[in-house]
């Protein structure tokens, strides 16, 4: 599920990552040379013309030919002569250039996992039948309240809906993807939404055997939508655990609306300060419509804490509303393990870590399949000093959610700094997945702590593009520390890599 990467002679080539490889040293290519070479090696000793490779480099821009000139030559240069004794890049005398050499695409194919000592199972996005394509949310909604409500049935593991998102839209035998997650059970269905009717049809597959275990279509009101996923949960875990079991009450919505408005808010989180705010309005908007619906509070409180913690928000009163909401959302549903870890979360942010600790557990207890339980336990773990439990804790992470977002990148990056296998770090963080985030930072801390400061030094100046307010200071009052040693060593190396005091 990774992006291509080009090997050449002593060179890799990610760009994914935006970086060039001579062995394990990295060659300092600009983005355009990058760009440019990125086209040449895509299609080895394919003549491509001046004016394609310009597109490539300088997208939507009229530029000089001589740029290009001068970029082939900067690229020459920094490559060296070919394996063969020539140039890496030949010219084409008034076409264009191509590039000579063998090129290799290192197989980025996953292994497959192995299976939990537990029915195992994935839920895969639902297939929205609705001839409107706005009815994309509902189906991504029923997607993942089945995902929560499978992980917290004792007996089950269940794969995080990060990762099973990573399949939507795309034609994949089951075999393969049920390898790639580690899971043996797959769930696949549809839904359409109409004139006030919902249709569903569901089936559940043994992967290993390629039997059907179950199928069964529900045709009802869509006032019914939350009995029809209670309903069809109940009979996938007795198709699983050979019996019918009483399922945990949930706090579900009275409005329709504001369901749909807290699905598509979720979506937004990770995304940038102006999605946060748009999520921020379809949440209040969320609780003004249904002022008992748990979940909304939840997110909401996610998203004043990300203000203040992440975009550089004043810190009140972000951060005591945070903390109220979270609160109320406990009080509505104390059964939601959701609700629990951001509770516990904000608790361990205002120095309060025994309450913030015995929330983590309870959470834990009513659901131990919430992989975001794990690798924000792994966060505070590691700043509490506890490396290896903060490293235990984003390993479980992975394991529920194989392809997560870009922040379990970040956590373990960071864990791995603290332990100080920077090289681990660097190479972490340098994925595409996470690359381009916040985590930049501990990229440049990780850099300088090897002493290749002035790779630290790019990575410093590419983090404060989108982070212009950041101080080291500020990132300390923030972030709950409660180990002076774990402290230091993040401040040193944010200092050594040049990080704004």
């Amino acid at each position: 599920m990774q992006g291509s990467r080009f090997a050449f002679g002593p060179f890799v080539l990610d760009p994914g990552a935006g970086t060039l490889l001579r062995g394990d040293v990295p060659v300092a290519a600009g983005h355009r040379g990058l760009k440019l070479l990125e086209a040449l090696v895509a299609r080895p000793g394919e003549i491509l013309a001046k004016a394609e490779l310009m597109d490539a480099a300088w997208p939507g821009m009229a530029v000089e030919e001589g740029n290009l000139t001068v970029q082939i030559a900067q690229l020459r240069k920094l490559l060296g002569p070919a394996t063969s004794g020539g140039e890496w890049i030949a010219t084409v005398p008034r076409v264009g250039y191509r590039f000579t050499g063998t090129v290799e695409q290192p197989d980025t194919t996953r292994k497959p996992l192995p299976l939990p000592d537990k029915p195992s199972i994935a839920v895969l996005p639902f297939v929205n039948l609705s001839s409107d394509p706005e009815q994309d949310s509902f189906a991504d909604g029923l997607t993942e309240d089945l995902i929560t409500d499978l992980s917290r049935i004792p007996g089950l593991f269940v794969i995080a809906r990060n990762s099973v998102f990573a399949y939507k839209g795309k034609a994949m035998d089951v075999r393969a993807i049920a390898g790639e997650l580690g899971v043996r059970y797959l769930l696949e269905g549809s839904a359409r939404r109409a004139a006030g009717r919902v249709r569903i049809n569901a089936q559940l597959i043994d992967a290993l055997s390629g039997e059907h275990l179950w199928a069964e279509r529900f045709d009802r009101s869509l006032e019914d939508i939350f009995a029809v996923q209670d309903e069809a949960t109940a009979k996938i875990v007795e198709a699983l655990l050979g019996r019918l079991r009483a399922l945990p009450e949930r706090n579900r919505p009275k409005s329709l609306e504001a369901y749909d408005l807290v699905v598509r808010a979720r979506k937004l989180f990770d995304e940038s300060p102006q999605m946060a705010r748009e999520a921020h309005l379809m949440l209040t908007r969320a609780v003004s419509l249904d002022p008992d619906y748990a979940e909304a509070y939840r997110w909401l409180a996610m998203n004043h804490w990300m203000g203040w913690v992440h975009w550089g928000e004043p810190f009140e009163p972000a951060r005591s509303t945070a903390l109220e909401l979270a609160r109320k959302a406990v009080a509505i549903d104390p059964n939601d393990a959701g609700c629990r870890w951001v509770l516990a979360n904000l608790l361990a942010y205002e120095r309060d870590f025994e309450r913030s600790e015995a929330e983590f557990a309870k959470a834990i207890e009513l659901d131990p399949n919430e992989a975001d339980i794990w690798a924000t336990l792994s966060d505070i773990d590691v700043l509490g000093g506890r490396l290896d439990e903060g490293l235990e804790h984003i390993r479980k992470a992975f394991r529920l959610n194989p392809f997560p977002p870009s922040w379990y990148y970040l956590t373990l990056g960071q864990a791995q700094y603290a332990a100080r296998d920077y090289e681990a770090a660097v190479e972490t963080l340098r994925r595409d997945e996470t690359y381009r985030t916040s985590s930049r930072r501990f990229l440049a801390a990780s850099l300088a702590q090897l002493g290749r400061l002035d790779e630290a030094r790019t990575e410093v100046a590419l983090f404060l593009v989108g982070n212009p307010h950041f101080s080291t200071q500020r990132w300390v009052e923030t972030e709950p520390f409660r180990d002076d040693a774990t402290l230091r060593h993040f401040v040193d190396g944010f200092r050594k890599a040049g990080l704004p005091e």
